[in-house]
């Protein structure tokens, strides 16, 4: 599974991180990504040659608030059960302090954080033709996840994140559900796909969401400090077509309503 198929997908997420050797470590030995570049106190980190992340050394960044708009998680996924059946067995194995999981319907996610509080989720999308549908709209949930059901197909010890890993997609928190419609779906042209009482989910191409916005603790909030560690920057990925739309509404107006920059580069073709 990814969701290369979407014209607009998630290509990377950068992070404002003041221990940038403690995160990276983590990401490394915990999500299994691998190094690609170090520069200028800029890393990146992905999985079969691809950037997923970039981390930005700041050491005077101060902690992000949890009620600030920003980052809800960066969700990994990962190409099948039997992968993240794999990680699950090694985050056991390693200890990692998970924070819940559960099975969408659409995906089954196991969720944590890394060492400055950055949310992660860890997923694998069930078959397209597996999601159940609802007047026409995604339908989603928040299940329990049979653990041991799913450590039980993994197929192979955990070597690290495999080639076909991708960022699925991004959830953010903000100050108002309507607000960020207007901008991603209005602005930015995604779908709605579906809501939670307080979220909304946008994707392109049929996806269950490349990104989801919620308020559930940042109800309210206005424009991000641009001084705290955390989200620094959404990249999309886009066809040609997209690439040039993005590109030339960006220009103008280059973060959302809460001061997150968004970018595009076009994909490969």
């Amino acid at each position: 599974m990814s969701t290369a198929s979407a014209p607009v997908e998630i290509g990377r997420v950068a992070l404002t991180v003041r221990d940038i050797d403690r995160v990276a470590a983590f990401y490394e030995t915990a999500i299994g990504l691998t190094p690609i570049a170090s520069e200028g106190g800029v890393r990146t980190l992905g999985a079969g040659g691809r950037v997923l992340l970039e981390l930005r050394a700041d050491r005077a960044a101060k902690a992000a608030d949890p009620r600030e708009a920003g980052l809800f998680h960066t969700a990994f996924l990962l190409p099948s059960r039997a992968d993240l059946g794999a990680w699950l067995l090694h985050a056991s194995g390693a200890g990692l302090p998970l924070q819940g999981a559960s099975d969408h319907l659409v995906s089954e996610a196991i969720y944590l954080a890394d060492p400055e509080g950055n949310g992660i989720e860890v997923y694998r999308d069930r078959a397209r033709d597996e999601w159940p549908r609802r007047d026409g709209r995604i339908r989603m949930a928040t299940d329990p996840l049979d653990l041991r059901l799913l450590a039980a197909d993994a197929a192979r010890p955990w070597t690290g994140a495999p080639d076909g890993t991708v960022v699925g997609h991004v959830h953010l928190q903000v100050g108002d559900v309507p607000a960020a419609e207007a901008f991603y779906a209005g602005t930015l042209g995604f779908d709605i796909v579906t809501h939670y009482p307080g979220a909304a989910f946008l994707s392109t191409g049929g996806y269950h969401h490349h990104l989801a916005a919620n308020v559930w603790n940042s109800r309210g909030a206005g424009r991000r400090s641009p001084d705290a560690a955390g989200l620094a920057e959404v990249n999309l990925l886009a066809d040609a077509a997209n690439h040039d739309r993005l590109s030339g509404v960006l220009a103008t107006r280059g973060t959302d309503p809460w001061g997150t920059p968004i970018t595009v580069s076009r994909k490969d073709t």
